[in-house]
């Protein structure tokens, strides 16, 4: 949203506060900010009155307030809450409320999936990996979507071994990337379940996992050999940051499908 500009001067005394992602709110440019970049972590902690009150007694914005609490008696959708305090802000241009409104359309259409899993992605950015783990594990713990393909719950046991990995859970790490990697047949899965096994497993059990698959040997060797590259590149053991990068390139390939 690149014509955000600051156009309020007043600041909250007391922040407004979003327990699930702990973050304190001081602004009405915050707060759009924050609802532009976090459309599916939008919940009760957004469309309440408590944010009402707290945008007129903090920010003196008393008509924004009253249009909200509108929203709210009317049943108002979560959209339209949103929209309510965007087009209030008085931030965007229309052009902009245009293309945000065209996508809460589009993520309004979405399957219930869908939007799951681009919730667990945007906690995962925010750094929320337990957060993600549990709402992965709810999407794989019910029956799956038939409509969707196979992959995309592939990419969903690839993602929690992303969100195990950043929490240095290798051994949870490998067993996700290892089914990721059964369904979706990606080098990349198998690359990040390799590493995942050489960093949680003890060595002779590393060692015994590889003997007999040449497919298994010829990536741990690429691995080892990307490793000891990055180390002379820059005198240090980039280990866990190529599990990082890895990871990465699972979230790459994860928007093609």
């Amino acid at each position: 949203m690149g014509s955000l500009i600051l156009c309020h001067s007043k600041r909250a005394k007391r922040p407004y506060e979003i327990s699930r992602v702990h973050m304190r709110i001081y602004t009405i440019e915050e707060l759009c900010y924050y609802l532009c970049n976090n459309l599916y972590l939008i919940d009760y902690t957004i469309m309440n009155r408590r944010l009402c009150d707290w945008l007129e007694d903090e920010l003196g914005l008393a008509k924004m307030a009253e249009d909200l609490r509108r929203d709210l008696d009317q049943n108002a959708t979560l959209e339209e809450f949103v929209l309510t305090i965007l087009k209030g802000s008085v931030i965007y241009a229309p052009s902009e409320i245009v293309k945000i409104q065209n996508l809460l359309e589009q993520l309004k259409n979405q399957r219930d999936v869908e939007r799951a899993k681009y919730k667990a992605d945007s906690l995962m950015k925010s750094g929320e990996y337990e957060s993600a783990i549990l709402v992965y594990q709810s999407i794989l713990s019910q029956d799956w979507d038939e409509s969707v393909n196979k992959k995309f719950y592939g990419k969903i046991y690839g993602c929690l071994g992303s969100a195990y990995g950043y929490l240095f859970l290798y051994k949870e790490a490998a067993l996700m990337f290892k089914e990721a990697y059964s369904i979706c047949e990606e080098e990349d899965m198998l690359k990040a379940y390799i590493y995942c096994c050489y960093r949680g497993l003890p060595e002779k059990d590393y060692v015994k996992m590889l003997s007999g698959n040449s497919m298994f040997l010829s990536m741990s060797a690429k691995i080892k050999a990307e490793m000891e590259e990055a180390k002379k590149e820059n005198d240090l053991d980039f280990s866990d940051e190529k599990l990082i990068t890895w990871k990465s390139e699972n979230r790459r390939i994860d928007k093609k499908s």
